[in-house]
């Protein structure tokens, strides 16, 4: 059978389809809570006189999920690496949207004091930890089944996820915002988005219970017992990639998180836009970053996935130069066109990694590898950004803003040259 042939199968498209709407489903419910962080989650959950102060509680609440993927990934790897990717995927979506589902009942700090900030936390910490075994096994789940020559196209269909949930998550943010007034928001609608997500889930629960193992996984059994401990084989064995892989993903979260969450906080609390103009803006903003991972793709089965991750990167870091004097302009059409832009990039520094990062390690620890590099990249590139950004926007104004974003570039792009070879 040919590749076109097999790329056009039923079978395959039912895996393509899982991956994208399992990855969907956990960016959607991922997004709604860095939407809520940077609307409402400060003065509903955190004291302070402030609200600057009360932000950057919310964007510390936001973080403890990037503490908890390496843990995920650790967990939902090694079980990804031993028992199979199916199963692994399955758990991962369940944790992931039940402690999202648990977020809509949760009371305020008004109602229930410090209670409420701890349990926020502690569910955020379980979508994180959920979430740190949901991509890496859905970049497996689309790449090992890849045709050969189709390993970029078929590891960016994952990776279209984001856009997918975060024009949802935000378009119903949006909606809300329409239909209801700003005090019903406060009071009861943010929670709406939450409470749906369980329809989502039960979506993506449906589809990944149709799908079989991929056939790299089926072949590790063939050749013998899984690893023990595939942790331990990674370490010992494949550290560089692993340290590589980590420091090659930071871009892409630097990238995101400051043109979307911080993006939004900034420019609802100190440039006073309207929240609905903003939210409308960014959800346009966004198709670039689906056009730019779908062109990625296709690169990547050009000129190698590598290749195209350094490509991206330096433009990233670019970017990080010119994205201050964007929102500083003030000018809602310079700043939908530095968001735009920003995104379009993104999807260039993001698209390439279903297909780069399982390319670095071996089928058996390769769950293993791909998760906690990501997810480790994740705590660097995205857990701090926000917090960070807002810091250094309120000390020391945008340029610092895009300094960091270049220096985040400026790592993966060395991490990306020295392992080219793995492009």
């Amino acid at each position: 059978m040919t590749a076109s042939a097999t790329a056009s199968a039923p079978s395959t498209r039912r895996i393509l389809m899982a991956s994208l709407v399992g990855t969907s489903v956990e960016f959607y419910d991922f997004y709604i809570y860095a939407t809520a962080a940077a609307l409402v989650f400060g003065p509903l959950f955190f004291p302070a006189t402030s609200p600057s102060v009360q932000l950057l509680a919310a964007y510390a609440s936001l973080g403890v999920a990037f503490v908890a993927r390496p843990l995920g990934a650790w967990v939902f790897g090694h079980y990804g690496d031993r028992i199979g990717r199916k199963s692994t995927l399955v758990a991962s979506l369940m944790l992931m949207g039940g402690s999202t589902l648990a977020i809509a009942f949760l009371p305020t700090y008004e109602t229930a004091g410090w209670a409420a900030p701890v349990m926020l936390c502690i569910l955020r910490f379980g979508q994180g930890f959920g979430l740190g075994g949901e991509w890496g096994g859905a970049a497996l789940l689309a790449v090992e089944n890849a045709p050969p020559g189709w390993r970029g196209r078929f590891g960016m269909v994952p990776q279209l996820g984001a856009p997918v949930g975060f024009i949802a998550a935000n378009g119903l943010f949006l909606i809300l915002g329409a239909l209801l007034t700003p005090e019903q928001f406060m009071a009861w609608g943010w929670r709406i988005p939450f409470l749906l997500s369980i329809v989502l889930v039960g979506l993506g629960l449906w589809v990944r219970l149709k799908i079989t193992e991929t056939p790299a996984f089926a072949a590790v059994l063939e050749e013998g017992p899984p690893p023990s401990v595939p942790m331990g084989e990674l370490l010992r064995d494949h550290w560089k990639a692993t340290l590589g892989g980590t420091f090659g993903a930071i871009a892409c979260f630097a990238v995101y998180y400051l043109a979307t969450a911080f993006a939004l906080g900034y420019a609802t609390t100190t440039l006073g836009i309207n929240r609905q103009v903003f939210l409308s803006m960014q959800i346009v903003a966004i198709l670039f970053m689906a056009v730019g991972i779908a062109l990625s793709g296709v690169a990547s089965d050009r000129i190698g996935a590598g290749r195209v991750l350094i490509y991206g990167t330096v433009a990233a870091i670019v970017t990080g130069l010119l994205l201050a004097p964007a929102l500083e302009s003030g000018s809602l059409v310079t700043i939908f066109i530095g968001l735009s832009v920003a995104l379009f990039v993104m999807g260039f520094v993001y698209g390439p990694l279903g297909a780069w990062l399982p390319g670095l390690f071996p089928a058996r620890v390769r769950y293993t590898g791909v998760s906690l590099a990501f997810n480790m990249a994740g705590i660097l590139g995205g857990g701090l950004t926000p917090v960070a950004a807002q810091a250094l926007a309120q000390y020391g104004g945008l340029i610092w803003v895009g300094l960091y974003l270049a220096v985040a570039s400026s790592l993966s792009l060395v991490a990306l040259l020295a392992l080219r070879e793995k492009g």
